[in-house]
């Protein structure tokens, strides 16, 4: 066949190209040679399947036709429904992720539309499900939202949708008929859909051949005979074998599935033989190892991985597969070619051996079925049993399980019980380099009557087999998996009366009863499947300032056409930084070796702190509490877990007296004395990392691009470190793809690493600090023990608490020293009766602690639970009952919290917390949950109501509003948009505020508002965006400038009233040009002392389910109420609300921090690293934002938003 040229299509644009590395992957061609930027790492793109863009290689794609999220829509061409529905549903904030969700959505309702089974849906939605719309995006990550708006994005899409049950959005009001929401919804209409595959492409396939290897690197066999003289050919050099499409077979004894075809292709042909309401024994096993294999990776993995290359992987790199697990317990057989011919063993054997030569090929594997090849008798009473298992961090798959196990058996009745005839156990994944079959165990348990001393036996058998090898994280949970796994499989069999029907164990699996007591954990629950409500009270006192209108720029981020910093185009003779870090801690560097020749690696200059000019200085970050070095000079500091006690801050403090908190603790009924907590850490996983581009300008300048919170400080240190005039240095922020507190002072010696290199080299300089280096660099949340001490009457009431806190802070200062004050505001939150603490900020050689979303509050609240559940535990009383009687009273409120109480009637927490209980049926579902751990075993539920205090600090912040020539208005603020709604709010304040010069049109002002980037040099002490108050502070600041050009503007308005008699805007505007009037005014927004602190108030309610034999968890329901007061934008606060709380989900129960010996952090990717999915939320989420009334020394008698708070609303008692 001729060879020819390498062409492929961009959103239907088309490319050419003459040759390519083979090397390059699609993300890296579409960021940096087309304008199409919404492909961000980890995002997935789709032709008629999505694929994950950063690990598909470009030649792969020949003749295929890509479509990003620009391609949906844009806003040339307008955009598309996706994207119209996503900004609705308020299913977008920093937006980092937002591109790929629309993109896998959009790629689920092509192939839904493909299905011929399925019934026309009603006008303007698909054939996709509800349970597929959420599926659609469950291997996508967002770290800001709750994930449900995003799902009833997707939902709003599906045919058989409730539409009543989407949750708050833009496009209807309640009590609007089902007719009317319908009709609201931007119009989707598969028959018009975007055409994705252009004609010349068609064209294009028709004449299609291979690429010319020789001008790519890039071959095509035709056919195992060719593919076997191109790797003799190329024996002497790295050959990587990229997989295709390739066919599978079914016949009587089983599938036979190509090396190289996709396991989504894998999972279509076994369901395909599945299909019909009678299935035979082997199609069952067929029926189970899909629905297993769905839940592996994420679909836009599966789309392209392939099932060879899986068990390649597990062999060759001990990969822990579940797949090879699955497989094994029915002995699939694998076929190998290599230069001497070809040869089929079983899979267990390919396993155990060295990895395959150069020479040879995995070919194929065969499944086989089960009932075609089995040497056992199988008549009609003889039951025929297979199930696979999987404990992992997430329960639908893009996580690596800790165990993986799969059991086939074959039982028959007898007049004692349950016989087993045969049986198959394989493990997998537990800390082992291959999976295993446990044949020990079979042969103990075949031929034996299933009892409970049988099983014990076998169960011993198991933890003596299934033993993780040294170094494996979390061993022992490791091996009680085994055990249960084997338990849940067999126990069913034992004294239980069960039914025999057609071969087949009736109601032993899936239990008729919920309150039966073997009920299983492995239960099939419909996948996903989350609910939300959202009650919001909306005020129009400032309109347009509480509604809940959609956030700025949303849709941009939907179509992926919002810039970030990494999307800005790289300069001419642009270079790439990257971080070199230490992995020893304290260690004294020698020297640096590096080759001289920047050829063959292409680096060009590497930069220690000797480079760092005479006149400059050593800083890489630098805050009120001190400084830290840009780079290690001679000692290495960072890095190892020894506590030398680092400025003994001390916060020795009591709330009464010594003598009275000691005499309190004497009167005590009960005392628990010096109890230990240790809490762990938590990377911020911002979904963009830290990153800058730093370009020269004349008159030895530096602009500098930078996802910073705090661009203000990142200017000062940049000047300060290269020893020019902070006027020499402009640092511009436009947007963060998130920051939760590591884009604060982590992100200062990254631009500054930046501007270093490009003064230096005197070029264009950007950084994109790969995932591993920046969760190794972001130091994370403050790990602390904590010690303490609690005196409690019989009744629940406490008396007195004393608590010894020790908070690793990592080598240098960073905002460690605000820790002890964050963790006592949270801690306060119950009367102690007297309460004594000695907290301890410790400098450790680890990387440096940061903030991390509510740092110190969120551990402080954990540490208030904590002592209320011990207490509950001890007395043997309900843990609600000890709640509710140390909860504050007015009095003891302005004893712990002085100043910053308030009045009597803005004390809302007693009326929120009786709310909360009523609005989620808090006291029938305790009883509900009392019942149901009495009727199960292996199941239980726990509920807990916990309450919220959450002290607020204003600080000053700049803001700026000039009014142009045509009307339109430009408002620049210090704060950042991080994704929280700043700019949304921004805008309503300013539409608001202008509004009061009362022209005609004056209701038009809020599309006439563009809130701009941050620019250090235009606007001046923008300070630190974070602690909740920086949108509210910002309003003010515009509030009072817009005060100033109303004032401005109100002679010259009333001068033209009374001449005309009606104005509008633009021809006020339009005189006060000619007058020559200022229409820009800046202001300093300073709170008064006396409003500078104040408290909010929340309470939640959760329930949880856990799964004894296996430690799944699964929040069935949470409820949350917070006073918002009046809220600016109650549909933003509303989604901060719900990502607080997923995000301290994913603290409290799935992400593990982990770090070695010395320190080193060993969980560095997403490989170890997991946050919440969508199939980890609540499966009912239920928000309400409370509008308290007026606060008159509130801004618009707004509070805070709860960006931190509801982190620590997961406290539960099992």
């Amino acid at each position: 066949m001729a060879a020819t040229t390498f062409v492929f299509a961009v959103n239907r644009h088309r490319f050419e190209l003459p040759t390519v590395d083979p090397s390059t992957t699609l993300l890296e061609f579409l960021r940096s040679h087309t304008p199409f930027k919404s492909v961000k790492l980890g995002c997935g793109e789709v032709e008629d399947f999505s694929v994950n863009s950063c690990l598909t290689l470009l030649c792969s794609v020949n003749r295929c036709s890509i479509t990003t999220s620009e391609g949906l829509g844009n806003t040339r061409d307008g955009f598309h429904s996706i994207h119209q529905r996503f900004s609705g549903f308020h299913a977008s904030q920093c937006g980092f992720c937002t591109p790929g969700m629309c993109v896998s959505l959009f790629s689920a309702l092509v192939n839904a539309q493909k299905t011929t089974d399925r019934l026309e849906p009603p006008p303007g939605f698909s054939k996709m499900t509800v349970s597929e719309a959420e599926m659609a995006i469950a291997g996508n990550l967002c770290r800001c939202t709750g994930y449900s708006p995003i799902a009833d994005a997707c939902k709003s899409f599906s045919g058989d949708v409730d539409i009543e049950d989407l949750g708050f959005n833009s496009f209807w009001s309640k009590g609007d008929s089902k007719e009317a929401m319908v009709d609201s919804l931007p119009p989707y209409n598969p028959e018009s859909e975007v055409c994705t595959f252009p004609e010349f492409l068609k064209n294009e396939i028709r004449s299609s051949s291979c690429l010319d290897p020789e001008r790519y690197g890039w071959y095509s066999p035709a056919g195992i005979e060719e593919l076997q003289r191109l790797v003799e050919a190329n024996s002497g050099e790295s050959v990587k074998l990229v997989v295709g499409n390739t066919g599978t077979g079914m016949d009587r004894t089983g599938l036979n599935v190509g090396a190289i075809v996709t396991i989504t292709k894998v999972i279509e042909a076994l369901k395909k033989k599945t299909k019909g309401e009678h299935m035979s024994r082997g199609e069952v096993v067929f029926e189970r190892i899909a629905k297993h294999m769905d839940k592996i990776a994420s679909g836009f993995i599966r789309n392209t991985a392939s099932i060879g290359g899986n068990l390649i992987m597990a062999q060759r790199k001990y990969f822990p597969s579940d797949i090879a697990t699955i497989l094994f317990a029915v002995d699939p057989t694998v076929n190998i070619v290599s230069g001497s011919g070809s040869e089929i063993i079983l899979l267990e054997e390919f396993l155990k051996r060295s990895p395959l030569g150069p020479k040879s090929v995995l070919v194929s594997i065969k499944i086989p079925n089960w009932e075609a090849v089995t040497k056992v008798s199988v008549g009609l009473d003889t039951m025929l049993l297979f199930e696979t298992y999987r404990a992992a961090p997430r329960p639908l798959g893009n996580a690596l399980p800790y165990l993986n196990a799969a059991f086939l058996a074959a039982v028959s009745k007898t007049s004692t019980g349950f016989m087993v005839h045969h049986c198959c156990l394989a493990f997998g994944a537990y800390g082992t380099k291959h999976a295993i079959r446990a044949r020990k165990v079979e042969e103990f348990l075949t031929g034996k009557t299933l009892s409970a001393g049988v099983l014990h036996e076998a169960i011993k058998l198991v933890r003596a087999i299934v033993v993780p090898e040294e170094g494996t994280t979390n061993p022992a949970y490791r091996s009680s998996l085994a055990s249960g796994f084997l338990f849940e499989f067999f126990s069913p069999f034992i004294n239980i009366d069960t039914e025999i029907s057609d071969g087949f164990v009736e109601n032993i699996l899936f239990p008729t009863s919920e309150m039966n007591k073997n009920q299983h954990c492995n239960d099939d629950f419909p996948p996903v499947l989350s609910s939300a409500k959202q009650v919001l009270n909306l005020s129009t006192d400032y309109d347009p300032v509480g509604k809940p209108i959609i956030k700025s720029g949303a849709a941009l981020q939907a179509s992926g056409e919002a810039v970030y910093v990494d999307d800005i185009p790289s300069p001419t003779n642009c270079l790439h930084g990257a971080f070199i870090y230490s992995t020893k801690p304290l260690v004294r560097v020698k020297g640096i070796n590096v080759r001289t020749k920047p050829q063959p690696d292409g680096v060009s200059a590497v930069l220690s702190f000797k480079d760092i000019p005479n006149s400059g200085e050593n800083v890489g970050s630098k805050t009120i509490f001190g400084s830290e070095p840009l780079f290690a000079d001679d000692i290495l500091n960072a890095l190892v877990s020894v506590l030398p006690l680092w400025l003994q801050i001390h916060r020795n403090m009591q709330i009464w007296p010594q003598t009275l908190r000691m005499l309190r603790m004497a009167i005590a009924d009960h005392k628990i004395t010096s109890a230990q907590i240790k809490l762990g850490s938590q990377y911020h996983f911002y979904m963009e990392t830290q990153t800058a581009l730093a370009v020269p300008d004349e008159d030895n300048c530096l602009v500098v691009y930078t996802s910073s919170q705090c661009p203000h400080f990142s200017h000062a240190v940049i000047a300060k470190c290269l020893g020019i005039p902070e006027s020499n240095v402009r640092v511009i922020t436009r947007r963060v793809g998130g920051g939760f507190g590591g884009k604060a002072v982590k992100s200062i010696p990254v631009a500054t690493a930046c501007a270093l290199a490009a003064h230096k080299l005197h070029c264009p300089v950007r950084i994109y600090v790969n995932r591993k280096t920046d969760m190794i660099m972001a130091g994370g949340r403050h790990p602390m023990k904590i010690i303490y001490s609690v005196g409690f009457k019989s009744d629940g009431k406490i008396t007195a608490l004393q608590l010894d806190i020790l908070i690793d802070a990592g080598m240098s200062a960073d905002i460690s020293p605000i820790m002890p004050r964050n963790i006592l505001v949270s801690l306060k939150k119950y009367d102690w009766g007297a309460l004594s603490f000695d907290v301890k900020v410790c400098k450790t050689n680890n990387p440096s602690r940061t903030a991390m979303r509510g740092p110190g509050e969120v551990q402080g609240s954990f540490i208030a639970e904590a002592v209320i559940e011990h207490v509950a535990s001890t007395l043997s009383m309900q843990v609600d009952h000890v709640r509710n009687i140390n909860l504050h009273t007015h009095c003891s409120l302005n004893l712990f919290y002085e100043d910053t109480a308030g009045e009597l009637l803005e004390y809302t927490l007693p009326s929120i917390w009786d709310k909360v209980a009523m609005s989620s049926s808090f006291n029938q579902r305790t009883e509900f949950v009392e019942e149901f751990n009495k009727c199960n075993t292996w199941q239980k539920r726990g509920i807990s109501r916990v309450p919220i205090i959450h002290q607020v600090s204003l600080r000053p912040t700049p803001g700026k509003v000039s009014i142009l020539s045509d009307g339109s208005v430009v408002v620049e603020v210090g704060g950042i948009e991080l994704g929280q709604g700043l700019w949304t709010k921004v805008k309503q304040m300013a539409a608001f505020a202008l509004g009061s010069i009362q022209c005609d049109d004056s209701g038009d002002l809020l599309d006439k508002v563009r809130v701009v980037q941050s620019d250090t040099v235009s606007l001046i002490q923008g300070g630190f965006t974070a602690g909740n108050t920086t949108s509210e502070s910002s309003c003010e600041a515009v509030r009072l400038s817009c005060d100033i050009l109303v004032e401005r503007l109100a002679p010259l308005k009333q001068q033209l009233q009374d001449q005309m008699g009606s104005i509008k805007w633009e021809m006020l505007i339009e005189k006060a040009y000619l007058q020559a009037l200022n229409l820009s005014a800046s202001s300093l927004y300073a709170p008064e002392v006396t409003s500078m602190e104040y408290l909010n108030y929340g309470a939640a309610v959760s329930e949880v389910e856990v799964n004894l034999l296996s430690g799944e968890t699964r929040i069935l329901q949470s409820d949350i109420i917070y006073d918002c007061g009046q809220s600016l934008n109650p549909a933003v606060d509303l989604g901060q609300i719900e990502g607080a709380f997923v995000q301290g989900v994913g603290f409290f129960m799935l992400e593990e921090y982990m770090e070695n010996s010395d320190g080193l952090v060993v969980s560095d990717g997403t490989w170890m690293y997991k946050i919440p999915s969508i199939d980890t939320v609540p499966k009912q989420f239920n928000v309400e934002v409370l509008n308290s009334g007026h606060h008159s020394k509130r801004v618009l008698s707004s509070k805070g938003i709860p960006f931190r708070s509801f982190l620590r609303v997961l406290m539960l008692i099992m």
